[in-house]
Formats: structure tokens, sequence, C-alpha cells
């Protein structure tokens, strides 16, 4: 038995997410703690699962509401660092008018992309089932150092690995470079999830399904391929000892969106209970259905509501929602 389900690598930083309007006119801002791995892990934390954090923050007035946060919904902080000299990283995220969103970052540097890999918890990565990182570890040399040894760890104690590339191109320096980075996360992950946008961009090809296929014919580690289509629902793709199963859960479209960030984590958080659940060689198609509907489902509520990490949907409102809600 190990100690944790899930152990996460990567960025905790604050999204200032768009509230209003000021008495003068001027744009306000909520401080909402974020970050694409710990969205994840505060979703599979609601859900039940033993989690843990592996990350640096600033020690500043930020770093320690981030910390603060893990610890209310449940994440290991043990694996949290600090950094005296450089500050917690910032985003900006400002939501357009068709619905989008625009980031701006503040991490010239950032406290994230300053984890070495002396300061990685060996333990943390070994005593858990599953591993989960994004490409933001991967962005500059030294967090990048940090994360090979830690994907390292866990392929060495047979722990199982899933990537969300979660691709910022403000965050860097070439796309080619990301492109390069990201390639190597796919080599190294048993479980990933990409977006529309991500498999255009990676593969070139407009038509989804076939950028599948060259993804998993170039990365044959990877077993299960989550793809995310937005308003059109999801996508997944696992394969068994059977062959390919493939399968789509349409979108539950909610009237009361207010915005999307965290959308995403909340979707692949729930995908990976799925997996912890039955365990990644005992799915088939009916339990990926019923995984991706949940998924969907937990996602449209995270639109619902400011931020993501704070505010993640518990099993009863999942459910809940399951219950009275037709797909569209």
């Amino acid at each position: 038995m190990k100690r944790y389900d899930v152990t996460a690598m990567g960025e905790l930083l604050i999204d200032f997410i768009e509230y209003g309007v000021s008495d003068q006119g001027n744009p306000t801002f909520e401080a909402n703690p974020g970050g694409a791995p710990c969205n994840v892990l505060s979703m599979l934390s609601g859900l039940g699962h033993r989690t843990a954090f592996i990350g640096k923050v600033g020690d500043d007035g930020f770093g320690h509401m981030l910390e603060e946060a893990l610890a209310e919904q449940g994440i290991d902080t043990a694996g949290l660092r600090f950094d005296d000299s450089v500050h917690t990283t910032l985003a900006l995220v400002h939501k357009l008018e068709n619905g989008d969103r625009d980031f701006s970052f503040y991490r010239k540097p950032g406290a994230d992309m300053c984890l070495t890999d002396e300061e990685i918890s060996e333990e943390l990565v070994s005593d858990a089932k599953l591993f989960h990182f994004g490409s933001l570890s991967l962005t500059d040399e030294g967090v990048r150092q940090a994360t090979v040894k830690a994907l390292e760890v866990a392929r060495n104690s047979e722990t199982m690995i899933s990537f969300d590339p979660n691709l910022r191109e403000p965050l860097w320096e070439s796309l080619s470079l990301a492109k390069e980075q990201i390639a190597y996360g796919m080599g190294k992950c048993d479980i990933m999830k990409i977006s529309d946008n991500e498999i255009v961009w990676f593969t070139g090809m407009e038509d989804y399904e076939e950028g599948v296929g060259f993804i998993l014919e170039h990365y044959p580690n990877i077993r299960l391929l989550l793809l995310s289509l937005g308003k059109d629902g999801s996508m997944g793709f696992y394969k068994s000892k059977d062959g390919l199963v493939s399968v789509k859960v349409p979108a539950y479209i909610n009237n009361n969106t207010v915005e999307t960030t965290g959308a995403g984590d909340t979707f692949m958080g729930s995908m990976l209970h799925f997996v912890i659940q039955y365990g990644l060689d005992n799915l088939n198609e009916e339990r990926i259905r019923e995984a991706l509907s949940f998924a969907n489902a937990a996602a449209s509520i995270i639109t619902t509501r400011k931020g993501a990490l704070r505010v993640m949907p518990k099993l009863s409102e999942v459910e809940d929602f399951l219950n009275t809600n037709q797909i569209s």
C-alpha cells in the first residue's frame, strides 16, 4: 500500500481573475489560489483521495496564503518549498468578449521555476500510486531538471504517470522549445490529457482523431489519452488488451457559466479519480464513458464559480448535477 493516491508537481500561483469594476471604473481582480497541478489535486482531495504537492512559492504573503489554501483542501504540503529571494508567481486572467481567456504572467523569474532537483522529495513521488505533472515545470532549466528527477523516481517505483501539456505560450522562450519539451513529457507518461487547440498545434492536423492517431503511434507508452473539446465535450482513447477503445461524450452546457479557469483541471482530476478507483488495467468502454460524463459534469459546475482550487465540486454535487441535467 502506498501512502498517497496522487502526488503532483509544478506551478502553484495566484490567479488574479477579473471581478467587475470599481466605483472609478477601473477593473478589479480577485486573488485566487491556482496552478493546474494543485487544482487537479484539490479535485481529487475533495473526492476522498490522499494527495501531496511538490513545488515552490515565494517566502511572501502570497506564498503563505497558498500554503494555507493547500492545507485547507487536505493536500499534503511537505514537498512545498519557499524561496526568500524570488516572489510567488502571479497570473492575471482577463476574460475576452468571446468568452475565452487571456493570461498575463509575472514569472521572470517566479518562485515555481526555481525549484531544484535537490529539493525534490523522492518519498512523496515513490510513495504515490500516481504522479501528475504539466509542461510549466519544463519551461526553464532548473525546474526542468527537478521534473526529470521526479519522473525517474516515479518510473523506478512503478508509480503511474499522468501529464497535461497545458500550453501557455508566453512562458516559453520559443514554441519550438515548447514542442520539444512537451514531446518529452508525452514520452514519459501513461495517461495524458490534451485540449483541442493543443493537439492541432502539436500535430499540425486539423482532424482531432488523426492527431490522436499520430500521438498514439509516436508515443506508444500512452495507454489512456484524454481529449477535451470545450463545448463539444470530451473523448477518451484507451489501449485495452483487445485493442483501442474510443469513447466520446457530449458536454453539459451551463447557462450560469461565469468563466472557465480550472475547467480542464477539474476534468483531469475527475478522470484520475476513476483511474485510481479502477486501476489503469481495468478500464473498459462503459467505465470510460461513465468517467467522461462525470468529468464533463464537474467541469461544467466549476465554470459557474470564480477560481478553482478552493471551490472544486464535491462528489455529491456532481452526482446531483448528473441526476438533474440532460446531456446537450
